[in-house]
């Protein structure tokens, strides 16, 4: 199993995810040659056609890699993205954004993913009384930032 199989099922609970269209940067190539990288084309189950590399690398650098990748810092991110909820699909690579409107010219794609799961704490309650939870903050070509939660495993791809 990869780390970011692994970290989808609820597995890699001390590692982050971050999705990174290749429009949203330079280098995806490069990026997508890591040892901890997928291609989004080798993805079974993405439902997104925008190529781009996701990342799963452990969570101490996972602020640097994704404030080094994005240019934000990422809690601030994470912060602004949790004022907005809306819709990331479970492969963490596509969303719908929740201020797209149907109509020409309208661009909505998603540019960049962070995700982190976080550890059964029945203690909460909740959601997290249930199993591991993912968080993912999304930042779409609009501007919009927006979050998504869910049990680990258990999100429609």
């Amino acid at each position: 199993m990869s780390d970011y199989d692994a970290y989808l099922a609820g597995d890699r609970t001390d590692h982050v995810a971050l999705y990174l269209a290749e429009s949203y940067v330079s280098d995806a190539e490069t990026l997508a040659d890591r040892a901890d990288a997928e291609r989004v084309a080798d993805i079974r189950g993405a439902q997104s056609d925008t190529p781009g590399v996701v990342l799963v690398v452990d969570g101490e650098s996972g602020r640097s890699v994704f404030e080094t990748l994005t240019g934000m810092q990422a809690m601030e991110f994470g912060s602004t993205a949790m004022q907005t909820p809306g819709d990331v699909d479970a492969a963490l690579v596509d969303g719908r954004c929740p201020n797209a409107v149907d109509g020409p010219g309208e661009d909505h794609t998603v540019q960049f993913v962070f995700s982190f799961a976080e550890a059964q704490n029945e203690e909460v309650g909740g959601l997290y009384a249930d199993g591991d939870v993912i968080h993912a903050y999304a930042y779409c070509s609009c501007g919009t930032a927006y979050s998504d939660k869910w049990l680990a495993g258990a999100h429609d791809q």
